[in-house]
């Protein structure tokens, strides 16, 4: 995967934007003391390196009746069905993260359920018909924090602060 090597301004950017997607862009443009179209163009620009992956609002699983939060890891007792497998996963609107992993399990899924007893149905119902050997669910009590990476200064490339400082 392509890494970026981002500029001083695209961090300050990313910084503001982390916090709040909702912050206006002329907002950030005069924190940043550059025009609204420059953050504009910078965050086109982010948008399509892959940097940014959009804007979303988060909704409390909690707050709409999905009290159980469950990580289960999952071993396919065939593998070469991992495609399968995957497509299966995305049909359980429950089901909000899947990862294929190293180490005990061939996948690691993150998935809400109404209760303990939607969970097991879920499991049931959803996941063993995928083939599985084993499983392993664990329970989450409560999420202590859930944040954004930080946007750490790298040593930029000599040609980068080259332009920064043509700027």
């Amino acid at each position: 995967m392509a890494h970026h090597n981002l500029d001083s301004l695209d961090k300050k950017i990313l910084r503001l934007i982390a916090e709040d997607a909702r912050t206006p862009f002329l907002e950030v443009a005069r924190a940043c003391n550059v025009s609204g179209a420059a953050i504009h163009q910078r965050i086109q620009k982010l948008t399509n390196l892959g940097v940014l992956k959009g804007s979303k609002f988060i909704i409390d699983p909690e707050k709409i009746g999905y009290e159980t939060c469950a990580y289960i890891g999952l071993n396919l007792k065939h593998p070469e069905k991992f495609d399968e497998a995957i497509e299966a996963l995305r049909k359980i609107p429950e089901v909000v993260e899947c990862h294929y992993t190293t180490g005990d399990y061939d996948m690691f899924i993150k998935m809400y359920a109404r209760n303990n007893h939607h969970l097991l149905d879920i499991i049931h119902d959803g996941l063993q018909p995928l083939g599985l050997s084993r499983s392993e669910t664990i329970i989450s009590f409560n999420s202590a924090f859930n944040r954004q990476l930080p946007i750490v200064d790298m040593p930029a490339d000599e040609e980068e602060e080259e332009e920064e400082n043509e700027e």
